[in-house]
């Protein structure tokens, strides 16, 4: 059942899906035209909001840019690469291998976000390469979809940046709820645990049931996405004596290991102090505390990041564009008038649900967690206000619909692509497969609070 519905999605991905920097500005275009169509601006007024907009999230780009380095950094720490080599080897069948992948990818991406992504195409890679050397006819694009279809549970858990905004203090959550919302009530409720847990099992279940046949073509795993080894040795001296003291401490783990424990003194002080309160920027020292722990040297640790920033540099290049976009659509209205025809048509026991198909139509044009919550979520805590409803149902269903879509939207496979070496039509047809299946329970997840 489920091949017969992805054949025709990966024909149509791979004829027709132009790459991720392609498609931005066809959106782009896209999203001029409606607000041209659809409010009271001009030319000259969508003009100016786009080019207004193009700065508009570089703080928020600047944390998005850092948990991915991290995330990509602490994936190729020698203890990882080796939890990722030995893992690699763990199933045992063609169908094993597509669940496996997307089962580790699914918990790293839990963790948070920018690790999931990373482990995702790494351990797609590693089961690979593995299967190959034992016989294995694997679909390295399927195995890679896999990785990425993993992510799709990302804002149900520790870096989600919806849930982490409403628990900030300070934030508009607390300026219009009047209170912050702690994780308890949005990512560790009972009913976001249970909808995780079955998202997961379902992804599994689906890659395992996509496995080619013995009659179907595969494409193997190329030569140029084995996993090299980032360079992380010391540049030659050119003297007999030996290292120099200089090189010495580079090449030791006393640095790394006193800035590990600094932030690790930090990190148990905050949460002693203000209790589980997580944000984008606990999140991301959480990880840097972890990198100093494991790696063995500056020296390695400035290859790790080195290798890890080429795989930041077409999110960094794509982010003012989406920026743009959210400028036209908030200085426009066009945002506001969506997110109001959902409002329009929602009652105190279908409101969350109109939240997450809101949001999953909104991360199509700005797929940035944090930024789209940001201008979407005060609409419809407004809207919950209203009508009565637990304002921690719209943040979990804005929080679903962002990371729903993203099966779609080609902006955060770029760094998984970038890994596997392919492109964006190679995987998509599979992922949207994950759309299908994962909307249902979505949609159910959002349900539960209302129901009991």
């Amino acid at each position: 059942m489920l091949k017969t519905i992805s054949r025709p999605l990966v024909r149509l991905a791979e004829r027709w899906l132009p790459s991720a920097l392609t498609f931005a500005v066809v959106l782009t275009l896209v999203v001029a035209l409606l607000a041209l169509l659809l409010t009271d601006s001009g030319p000259v007024a969508v003009t100016r909001a786009w080019g207004d907009g193009l700065i508009g999230l570089l703080a928020f780009m600047t944390q998005m840019a850092l948990i991915l380095l991290l995330g990509h950094t602490l994936a190729h720490t020698g203890p990882v690469r080796r939890l990722l080599t030995r893992a690699g080897t763990v199933p045992r069948t063609e169908a094993q291998a597509y669940g496996f992948v997307v089962l580790c990818a699914a918990l790293a991406s839990l963790i948070t976000w920018g690790l999931g992504l990373v482990v995702g195409a790494l351990l797609a890679i590693e089961v690979a390469r593995s299967g190959k050397e034992r016989g294995l006819r694997l679909h390295f694009p399927l195995l890679v979809a896999a990785g990425y279809s993993g992510f799709v549970v990302w804002h149900m858990g520790y870096s989600g940046s919806g849930p982490l905004a409403a628990a900030t203090p300070g934030s508009f959550v607390e300026e219009q709820v009047g209170a912050t919302i702690p994780v308890t009530e949005t990512l560790f409720s009972w009913w976001n645990i249970t909808g995780a847990a079955v998202t997961v099992v379902v992804i599994v279940l689906a890659m395992a049931a996509l496995a080619p046949s013995r009659d179907e073509r595969v494409v193997q795993l190329p030569d140029d996405a084995e996993l090299g080894a980032p360079d992380t040795a010391l540049l030659e001296t050119g003297r007999d004596e030996g290292p120099s003291p200089a090189e010495r401490l580079d090449g030791g783990r006393l640095v790394t290991t006193v800035l590990g424990l600094a932030l690790l003194a930090y990190l148990v002080t905050y949460f002693a102090q203000e209790g589980f309160v997580l944000t984008l920027d606990i999140v991301n020292w959480t990880f840097l505390c972890l990198i100093m722990l494991l790696v063995g040297s500056p020296a390695e640790l400035g290859g790790l990041v080195v290798d890890a920033a080429r795989n930041v540099g077409d999110i960094l290049l794509q982010f003012p564009l989406y920026a743009g976009i959210l400028g036209i659509m908030t200085t426009t209205g066009l945002l506001t008038i969506f997110a109001d025809f959902f409002v329009s048509v929602s009652t105190p026991a279908t409101l969350g649900l109109w939240a997450f198909l809101s949001g999953g139509l909104i991360n199509l044009f700005v797929p940035s967690g944090g930024g789209q919550f940001a201008v979407q979520a005060p609409i419809f805590l407004d809207a919950a206000d209203t009508l009565g409803v637990d304002p921690s149902i719209v943040i979990m269903a804005v929080a679903y619909g962002d990371q729903w879509t993203n099966m779609l939207q080609p902006f955060w496979a770029l760094p998984v692509l970038a890994i596997a070496r392919l492109r964006i039509r190679d995987i998509m047809g599979f992922t949207a497969v994950t759309l299908l299946l994962t909307g249902v329970v979505f949609a159910l997840t959002i349900m539960l609070p209302v129901w009991f």
